[in-house]
């Protein structure tokens, strides 16, 4: 058996993202007042997690997708 070479190393992302996303915090510190609040503001701007979390609502209602 052949082991295929990794190509995509996803803990790499991770940190990055974690970086990027802490850049960005730094550099707009002043409009929040902690971090946490940071991360939902950034979840409410984005159209991705707003159809995630409408979905996740429906699921929970039993409406399915």
């Amino acid at each position: 058996m052949t082991t295929k070479r990794k190509t995509f190393d996803c803990v790499e992302m991770k940190r990055h993202a974690q970086e990027k996303l802490v850049a960005e915090y730094e550099s707009r510190r002043e409009e929040f007042d902690s971090y946490w609040e940071f991360i939902e503001a950034k979840s409410r701007s984005s159209a991705w997690q707003q159809s995630f979390w409408t979905k996740v609502e429906q699921a929970h209602k039993g409406g399915g997708t």
